[in-house]
């Protein structure tokens, strides 16, 4: 048929190109090479890649055979009713048919656990497993680090949290204990026989469980693309693969897509280097870099540098930072918008005066027709928005607050989604510890004990109906033995088990907690939310990749329909924009951090933190270099106020992208020193100094 690309119109012509690329003649081979879209900030990056994926459906491509790779999977939907609104341009009311095929699109950790289910028979995997979360992890690395004896070392063995993220570093940038610990743990290096044991043991631990962990989805998905009949059966599963945010993607992540498309043929990726700010992570701005050399022929390259967001003078400034960066795609980002408002580069005192300048602005844009919620201040670390918390709250200036708590950390949702763990997986020891000790009478070694009994019984939970009541639990384990069964045999139905379980938890929940009330107003929007989900196997899994934001710890949250103040992280902001970004802390020792200078790649991390956060503002930037600031030092040396310097990131030849100007003003007449002109009525100085004669 004849295909009209008026839907295409609207698309500037490197957008065209990234789109078209590959699809020819109303019909939509896989792309005889791979394409790397190389998008600046603000460049419409999101538009683009749903472009492009409704371009290949509208021209033939099979829905069901297209694999998208979001890092949320919030944007996974957002993608999938972009694409559904300009298909229908040419589809018309069939798009929905289409873009509901759309059925391989979310996170590499969702993902992959669908996979891992599809083939856990030629595994050697149960496909009944559950998922830890990091804290789940944690604890459960902490009971083999326990079991094992390193809790009570002479000297002190690495904490539970410490032990995860080297694990975790590991396996995600696949790269060895000795080399991980050398290079970002060296106060762990005389532990490497030690960790090494207790790796092994958790590992084995975790099978006996039956539980995989966030790093196990993609650890597990590639080691199962490294047998070649598997990754021939994966590769051929899917004609078009494409991949957001490139640039966040570890080295497991990329091993992972090489090995489904090895030639590269239909395979887009879609990122900015200059935006690469996950290391923390274990994501690598290399392969992004490399991308293009990996395939022969090497990948087509297509650069967005348009931007629609920002003014002229803040792209200018936010270039000139990153044009000093020692590797990159050359990419200098240009706008129509203009303006004659340059950056601000403001200069105070300290803390205090930085939070005093960032509220006046904040409330004087408000006053000139700039709601609250255009406005935002960004900051390296959670912490540094604490002294301008209290000042926003001594002028009842709502806001809400990102980067801190999710939803799934607070206490009480945890024990609600252990119940159905537990009856999800019966050797899940994590989830039935957490729940056996919400019991009164139930301790530890008691809890144990009955885990002991589930683990060597063919039957776990008959086990548990038979096992005897420990002896101080009374009623209260007939209680939770009775709705373990019930929602083990599945008598109320999905997601009714969920009321169940929050039923069963309440008088748990209001003698534990004082704010019972609140806490019980989030167990009422998991069930809310278990609605939409169509089994408790996928509400677990989605849930636990995928967590919503904190509620009940946002103390003081405002409506949705009021207006508020945003603060964030700078990693929390990415992705996101505002009229007016006040950036905190524009010195050396935060931008870059002090933690963050050790080699030339985290130093140049550092820099395209700074630029992700200029790269935010659409009209308005002010970058805020405080003279001094407080510090939180090691016990040795205890917490102190600096003196800071100007980022480094920011040097003098710069500073013509900028105004600089210092607050507050003080004006010309004003005495700079104390002035005693009135008679002094007492000498107060005088009695002081007479106390001590």
């Amino acid at each position: 048929m004849s295909i009209s690309g008026g839907y295409l119109d609207k698309l500037n012509p490197q957008q065209r190109r990234a789109v078209e690329h590959g699809v020819n003649d109303g019909r939509a081979p896989p792309s005889p090479r791979p394409l790397l879209v190389i998008a600046g900030a603000g460049s419409g990056k999101t538009n683009t890649l749903a472009h492009r994926v409704a371009h290949l459906i509208v021209n033939g491509a099979d829905p069901r055979r297209i694999l998208l790779l979001t890092f949320s999977r919030r944007a996974a939907a957002e993608m999938a009713r972009r694409v559904e609104r300009i298909a229908s341009q040419v589809l018309g009311q069939s798009a929905g048919v289409m873009t509901d095929a759309l059925t391989w699109a979310g996170t590499f950790h969702g993902i992959g656990a669908r996979l891992l289910r599809d083939y856990a028979p030629e595994i050697g995997l149960d496909p009944a497993f559950t998922i830890h979360d990091r804290e789940d992890s944690a604890d459960l690395m902490n009971l083999v680090r326990h079991e094992r004896g390193f809790s009570s070392t002479e000297s002190r063995f690495p904490a539970k949290g410490t032990c995860l993220a080297i694990y975790s570093r590991c396996v995600n940038a696949e790269t060895a204990l000795e080399e991980v610990l050398r290079a970002s743990y060296p106060w762990c290096a005389g532990w490497t026989t030690e960790l090494r044991q207790l790796f092994a043991s958790y590992v084995e631990a975790k099978q006996r469980q039956n539980v995989l962990d966030y790093d196990d989805l993609l650890l597990y998905w590639s080691q199962m693309a490294a047998e070649p009949s598997i990754a021939a059966e994966l590769g051929g599963r899917f004609d078009h693969v494409l991949v957001d945010e490139y640039q966040d993607t570890n080295r497991l992540q990329s091993s992972i897509l090489l090995a489904l498309k090895p030639d590269g043929q239909g395979l887009t990726v879609v990122g900015d280097d200059a935006q690469s700010i996950y290391s923390f992570r274990a994501a690598t701005v290399r392969n992004i870099l490399d991308f293009p050399a990996q395939f022969s022929p090497p990948a087509e390259i297509v650069t967005l540098d348009r931007n629609y967001r920002s003014s002229q003078p803040i792209l200018a400034a936010a270039n000139a930072v990153i044009e000093l960066a020692s590797e990159r795609f050359t990419k200098n980002l240009w706008t129509d918008r203009t303006s004659a408002e340059r950056p601000q580069l403001v200069a105070v005192r300290d803390e205090g005066d930085q939070a005093r300048y960032v509220v006046e602005q904040v409330l004087a844009n408000r006053e000139n027709g700039m709601s609250l919620k255009q406005q935002a201040v960004l900051f390296r670390t959670s912490h540094h928005s604490g002294p301008l918390e209290v000042e926003l709250t001594r002028r009842n200036v709502p806001f809400v607050k990102f980067g801190g708590l999710k939803f799934l950390d607070a206490a009480h949702v945890k024990d609600v989604l252990a119940m159905l763990r537990f009856v999800q997986n019966p050797r899940d020891r994590v989830a039935g510890f957490r729940l056996m000790q919400l019991l009164p009478g139930v301790g530890p070694t008691s809890a144990q004990r009955v885990l002991d009994r589930m683990h060597d019984a063919a039957d776990p939970i008959g086990a548990l109906l038979e096992v005897p009541s420990p002896p101080r639990a009374g009623d209260e384990w007939h209680r939770f033995v009775d709705t373990i069964a019930q929602l083990r045999a599945g008598t109320p139905g999905w997601p009714a088990e969920l009321e169940q379980a929050r039923t069963w938890y309440e008088p748990h929940l209001e003698r534990m907690h004082d704010d019972a009330a609140t806490r019980k107003a989030d167990l009422i929007q998991l069930e809310q939310i278990a609605g939409g989900y169509t089994s408790r196997e996928r509400f677990l899994t989605e849930l636990t990749l995928d967590p919503p934001d904190a509620t009940s710890d946002q103390a003081g949250v405002p409506l949705r329909d009021e207006d508020y103040l945003i603060l964030s992280t700078i990693h929390s902001a990415k992705g996101q924009e505002w009229k007016s970004v006040f950036v905190l802390n524009v010195v050396d020792g935060c931008i870059p951090s002090d933690l963050g200078t050790g080699t030339t790649a985290e130093i140049e991390e550092e820099r395209r933190v700074l630029y992700v956060a200029m790269t935010r503002a659409k009209d308005s930037l002010h970058l805020v270099v405080p003279q001094r600031f407080f510090t939180h030092q090691q016990p040795a040396t205890g917490d102190r106020h600096v003196y800071a310097a100007r980022t480094r990131f920011i040097p003098s030849a710069l500073l013509k992208q900028f105004e600089k100007r210092s607050w507050p003003l003080v004006a010309p007449e004003q005495p700079t020193g104390p002035s005693f002109t009135r008679d002094v009525r007492i000498d107060i100085g005088a009695k002081m100094r007479g106390m001590w004669r």
